[in-house]
């Protein structure tokens, strides 16, 4: 998953080309069989018994806002012990029975632990193969968001959408929710006739006349990666193996947008070896949609801000299809080690990017990289746990773990790697990292012990230069990071020094892609006064025409110099979307003041009802 903070979505980078892989026909795509690591974010004792494969059979009913059904697990008793144990929050259980005959089982649910919900332990037997759930979800589901039709681009029929990471699909579904257990399912879900039901999984491409729609993952993927998508929408196919669904009315503005897919799967295949999940498509959301994208696997949920009409921020794209590699096929264990999901993708992402768009881009995407790193730390603090790689989530909701620690600091640690070992032998590492641990789920530790085998090797000169424990176990920003240059970037800072006394005219001509024009606005001089931002937006229309992220970073420099002409355009920004960590940068800049943090707070009253739940507890924490 990619929040996105004060940075643009965009990333590129440079590849060297690697053979494709053949995959063998009998390649094993189900988790392996070892130890499972203790989840504390997990009732769940998978080491005694753990789930492998889902039936499930669910209804969805808009009228109730529910999910209705039932979830069939197929189970390895592996103690033959007489229990099972199961997360669920905010679920109604009905029944539970064992087998294919259905005989009626005892269950109970535990002690209610905040943000986890409540172990539900089922009485099995030593025998037991198959677990059978009776459930519906309630309201209070944080993983699902019911929007009514006038929240919907189209604004004719209702739509839903499920976000299951880091612990929430255990509100839409019975499941041992944690990264550590991976499992395969196939779904059966009805639907209104006038809708289409999508999931993480093989997707239909057009709608049937029943309502009912049938769905097959065949590889073990963690529950996190379960995913739901109902509405009207359509399906345009991009090229063989990738395209895109979408309401109507922005289905061929999607298609546009997104011309460049399949060239993005074909360059990261050719550097980190085939993809393989057979189709890859993404579809559209609604703005409530509380990130950037996410990673469900066959099918990335995508926010509509990244249709900017000009392809200018297509690249959040990368980021999610890397973690077709980084995160669905190779997961994080525990949410302790998210950075093994989101600093390999964000690395990954960046090489897909200089493939595509060339050196200089990925030039200026580090600099920027570099940059929210750097903020991040010093507003968290060069001694916060919370800036180390490895992280310490226990007792709290994993949500706020989240950061831009695990993204930046995480690429910049490989790029530090990189550096030591040279890109052809980093690249080679790297593929064989994610053959070695193929559908599998690893911890922090795990790959310290891979690294130290495959690479390092005993070297210490070359452990010296990497720096393993001071990147991955210690707070700050260690003392080997590499800091990247711009030229592209320093051009720009010349520009600075002297447009106050050259006129601001003929700016825009030189200062033209997204990447130029948020560092033109973030380095803005900290006195700028109201007259100057009047003159600099006359040139460059930053509040009436640009795209998410210009205007997002603009906004930001808008309100903390009170450029009140922007303060409509901020008010609409600000509830016409629900990507949280897009959202913050302003709100955070809104409370610095009496007078802004009343204004957030009208603007917050009446945005609050298109928000995603994750997004209401995140600003509701900052106007605190």
């Amino acid at each position: 998953m990619k929040p996105i903070y004060v940075k643009n979505e965009e990333y590129y980078c440079h590849c060297f080309h690697f053979p494709i892989i053949k995959l063998s026909k009998k390649e094993n795509t189900a988790a392996p069989k070892h130890e499972l690591v203790k989840d504390v974010h997990s009732f769940s004792n998978p080491n005694e018994a753990v789930a492998k494969h889902l039936d499930l059979d669910v209804k969805v009913d808009f009228d109730t806002q529910t999910i209705t059904g039932k979830a069939s697990w197929t189970i390895e008793n592996t103690t033959k012990g007489n229990q099972i144990i199961f997360d669920e929050n905010t679920l109604n259980i009905t029944k539970v029975t064992l087998g294919d005959d259905e005989k009626e089982t005892k269950y109970e649910l535990g002690k209610e632990v905040e943000f986890h919900g409540k172990p539900l332990k089922i009485t099995i037997e030593p025998t037991t193969t198959k677990v059978n759930i009776y459930y519906n979800t309630t309201k209070e589901s944080v993983a699902l968001q019911w929007l009514k039709p006038e929240q919907t681009a189209d604004k004719k029929h209702p739509f839903v959408f499920s976000q299951g990471e880091s612990v929430w699909s255990r509100t839409w579904i019975p499941c041992q929710d944690s990264p550590s257990i991976r499992f395969t399912y196939n779904a059966k879900v009805t639907v209104p006739k006038d809708l289409m039901a999508l999931m993480s999984a093989v997707n239909p491409q057009q709608k049937n006349d029943t309502g009912v729609y049938t769905f097959k993952q065949d590889k073990a993927i963690p529950s996190y990666l379960m995913a739901i998508a109902v509405g009207d929408v359509e399906f345009k196919s991009i090229d063989n193996r990738t395209g895109v669904y979408a309401e109507h009315s922005v289905i061929d503005k999607a298609k546009w947008e997104f011309a460049e897919l399949g060239k993005m799967v074909v360059a990261a295949e050719k550097l980190f070896g085939p993809y393989r999940w057979g189709r890859y498509d993404v579809i559209v959301l609604p703005p409530s949609f509380p990130f950037g994208g996410m990673e469900n696997p066959n099918l990335t949920f995508l926010t509509p801000t990244v249709l900017a009409g000009d392809r200018s921020l297509t690249s959040l794209l990368a980021h999610e299809l890397g973690h077709s590699w980084s995160g669905n096929l190779v997961t994080n264990a525990t949410w302790d080690d998210i950075w093994l999901n989101e600093g390999f993708t964000t690395y990954v992402e960046h090489r897909i990017g200089e493939e595509l768009y060339g050196v200089s881009e990925a030039q200026m995407q580090t600099v920027l990289s570099r940059k929210v790193l750097e903020n991040s730390i010093t507003e968290m603090g060069k001694d916060s746990p919370d800036t180390r790689l490895k992280i310490n989530s226990a007792g709290k909701n994993p949500d706020d773990a989240l950061s831009d620690i695990p993204y930046e600091k995480g690429y910049a640690f490989l790029q530090t790697i990189e550096a030591a070992v040279g890109r052809q032998k980093f690249d080679k590492f790297i593929t064989d990292y994610f053959n070695a641990h193929a559908f599998q789920s690893i911890t922090t530790e795990d790959f310290v012990d891979y690294i130290n085998k495959n690479l390092i090797k005993g070297d210490k000169a070359l452990a010296d230069k990497i720096k393993l424990d001071e990147w991955i176990y210690k707070p700050g920003i260690p003392s080997n990071m590499i800091n990247p240059i711009s030229e592209d970037f320093n051009a720009i800072d010349n520009i600075q020094k002297s447009w106050r006394k050259t006129g601001v005219k003929g700016l825009s001509q030189k200062i033209k892609s997204t990447n130029e024009r948020q560092h033109f606005i973030d380095y803005l001089p900290e006195d700028i006064t109201v007259a100057e931002m009047t003159a600099i937006d006359k040139e460059f229309n930053f509040t009436t025409k640009g795209n998410f992220v210009v205007s997002r970073q603009w906004f930001i420099i808008a309100i903390k110099h009170q450029y009140k002409f922007a303060y409509p355009a901020i008010e609409k920004f600000l509830t016409s979307y629900s990507r949280t960590y897009s959202l913050t940068p302003l709100y955070k800049e809104m409370i610095k003041t009496p007078e802004g943090k009343t204004w957030a707070k009208q603007i917050y009253a009446k945005a609050k009802s298109g928000y995603h739940a994750t997004t209401v507890t995140e600003i509701e924490r900052i106007l605190k």
